[in-house]
């Protein structure tokens, strides 16, 4: 059909003469039309942005084994129950559970929204409205089929085993610090289709308890997180790594420095995304990962180095300081 005849036949579909936009840019130019998940991201990332520069961050926390290495980005190949990482003196081993599997994708976003809560209430027992609370906190939407990814992601946090270690050189004496722990020792989640009820007749709330492991280690080392850009970024989740790593590390860098991204102490160690067999497969996904960091964080001070084989970061803070507790520990 012809743009001129394409014309003709919405004139003729409306009954006063005029005719909505809408359905003639999907005819005229189908290039231009907007889904209605793009435009969620888009303002989602105008958010980021106004309350950056407004200083009205919605300030979250997560723990420091996932921002120092992060958990899997695709689903584990079956019968896979082991993930590893490795950060400098840092190693973080995951195991899933059998029946569950391991953590991976958007799970990420659980112990984000668990750490938070702990600090906010200050206490290893976590009290929310629903799970409802949760889906809209990472603007997801509301509904059965993304209840059930959440019931499958919680199920999979609270099945899986941690163990997060470091070792260091003192005096020439060396120091190994591990801990072997699990996120949460109790999970009650309700769920209602019916987005107004906020509590279940009788004693019924939404209680998680953390372990204690779990708990001491996001006192004693929370990491600030801005929540808005979580988010944004809550479908991206390998960028989502990048971006919680890139707040912790240029925070605590002296100055300029530079990052290897290969081999064992590389970034491609770090993240949560899988090995790539090329390197310059890994570099292409980074690039494309720092783009999406940047649109939440114009000034964010990384770059990848010119042979291609380091990424340079300067000091900086992607959560602007609030006058609160000093979180980067």
């Amino acid at each position: 059909m012809s743009r001129s005849n394409s014309i003709v036949k919405h004139k003729h579909s409306t009954s006063g003469g005029l005719q909505r936009i809408g359905p003639l840019l999907v005819d005229l130019h189908p290039e231009y039309v907007i889904s209605k998940r793009r435009m969620r991201k888009v303002e989602s990332i105008e958010c980021v942005r106004v309350n950056r520069e407004a200083s009205r961050q919605n300030l979250g926390f997560s723990s420091r084994p996932f921002v120092l290495c992060g958990l899997p980005v695709k689903r584990p190949v079956s019968g896979c129950l082991l993930h590893e990482r490795r950060n400098g003196q840092f190693v973080l081993q995951v195991t899933g559970h059998p029946s569950y599997g391991l953590p991976w994708g958007q799970d990420r976003l659980v112990p984000i929204f668990l750490a938070t809560l702990a600090v906010r209430q200050k206490s290893s027992r976590i009290t929310f409205e629903s799970a409802a609370q949760m889906l809209d906190t990472f603007a997801m939407q509301q509904g059965g089929s993304q209840y059930r990814r959440l019931v499958g992601a919680v199920q999979r946090i609270f099945g899986a085993t941690i163990f997060f270690g470091t070792d260091s050189q003192r005096e020439r004496a060396t120091v190994v610090h591990r801990a072997r722990f699990n996120f949460m020792s109790e999970a009650q989640i309700w769920y209602s289709r019916d987005p107004d009820q906020k509590l279940l007749p009788g004693d019924c709330q939404n209680v998680i308890v953390l372990s204690d492991e779990f708990y001491r280690e996001i006192f004693d080392h929370p990491i600030p997180a801005d929540l808005e850009a979580a988010k944004a970024l809550s479908s991206s989740p390998a960028a989502l790594d990048l971006f919680m790593w890139l707040s912790y590390r240029c925070y605590t860098a002296r100055g300029r420095e530079r990052v290897p991204l290969f081999g064992d102490f590389g970034l491609i160690s770090q993240l949560g995304s899988a090995d790539y067999a090329r390197r310059r497969k890994f570099r292409e996904k980074l690039e494309g990962w720092l783009d999406l960091v940047r649109t939440m964080w114009p000034e964010c001070p990384a770059s990848i180095d010119q042979d291609g084989t380091g990424l340079f970061v300067d000091r900086a803070n992607a959560v602007l300081p609030t006058g609160g507790t000093d979180a980067h520990n």
